[in-house]
């Protein structure tokens, strides 16, 4: 017998570029320190988010840099709830704050050379405000901490790419 439970539509994450634990295409391998990407960032849609989200946020995070929090490379906040997806455009609203590449906007896949299959997990975060409260030289650490304060909810897709 089924119940009003097995109906729950799941918050999703897609991309169009990359299915989840795939290689990550060219387009969004950096550009610079060796790498010869394209440097964009993938096209992501997201879906059956809570019904009280009231704006959403992305975070590109590579867990296996070798650093000590990883490597953050790309973080987007303030993005309005009626917006279901990223597609090489900034959402009215929407705020890119900094890098660990020291840069805003997207930084792409560019671990050490030889250092093995790296996991670059884009997560989509539900939030429970309509803004978050930093600015574009927030950094990476807090950014992260104020959406994990305020999330509702989150989905990740994760890329794999690796330099030899």
């Amino acid at each position: 017998m089924s119940s009003a439970l097995d109906k729950v539509d799941v918050f999703t994450v897609v991309s169009n570029k990359f299915k989840n634990n795939e290689i990550l295409p060219n387009q969004q391998v950096y550009s610079g320190y060796g790498c010869k990407g394209d440097n964009i960032a993938p096209e992501l849609s997201w879906a059956n988010a809570p019904i009280n989200t009231k704006s959403f946020a992305i975070i590109c995070h590579d867990p296996d840099a070798p650093r000590e929090n990883g490597w953050y490379h790309w973080l987007v906040v303030n993005i309005p709830s009626n917006i279901t997806s990223y597609k090489n455009e900034l959402p009215k609203g929407a705020l890119e704050t900094i890098t660990d590449f020291n840069t805003y906007g997207y930084g792409g896949a560019c671990p050490p050379v030889g250092h093995g299959i790296h996991h670059y997990n884009f997560t989509v975060y539900a939030l429970d405000v309509e803004k978050l409260d930093v600015n574009k030289d927030t950094k990476p650490l807090e950014v992260e901490k104020k959406i994990l304060a305020h999330s509702i909810a989150k989905s990740t897709i994760t890329a794999l790419y690796e330099r030899k």
